[in-house]
């Protein structure tokens, strides 16, 4: 699978993750202070949602201090389903309810024994369409289609 992988802060938190997935044998492309870009968090979090939306990669995975400010930005950007997730259980339910395509984690609080329980979580579970949660992500495309802007 191709990720697309952003952070505004290189850590060994970081650098323990993307040994990790390519551990598992995801090709990644590398945004923001995981590169000589560097860059702020809004941008950052855009460039790795943007990639995910137009196909570039098959998902993405943004770190910022409390993952929020990466939530938040990634998720203006249409298609995108970016879900903070602190513990193995929530990146769970993104998967299997949300149909998430991005993964947030905050540098502050995940631990390098956390961090792979999240990613464990992420990747062996995927979302199973059902009538319920089909309708809310139907809801959810809709609210992106009220506020989107005329190019």
């Amino acid at each position: 699978m191709k990720i697309s992988v952003g952070a505004d802060d290189r850590s060994h938190l970081t650098d323990q993750v993307i040994a990790d997935l390519r551990s598992r044998g995801h090709e990644l492309t590398l945004f923001g202070h995981l590169t000589e870009a560097g860059g702020d968090w809004p941008r950052i979090a855009q460039e790795v949602a943007e990639a995910v939306a137009n196909g570039e990669c098959d998902e993405g995975i943004l770190f910022c201090w409390t993952g929020t400010g990466v939530s938040i930005a990634a998720n203006k950007v249409p298609g995108i389903r970016a879900a903070l997730c602190d513990e193995a259980e929530t990146a769970r339910g993104a998967r299997l309810w949300n149909n998430a395509n991005v993964l947030c984690l905050s540098l502050r609080r995940l631990s390098e024994v956390k961090s792979k329980e999240v990613l464990d979580a992420w990747f062996e579970h995927a979302y199973e369409p059902n009538e319920s949660d089909d309708a809310c992500l139907a809801q959810i495309e809709s609210l992106e289609q009220k506020y989107k802007k005329p190019v």
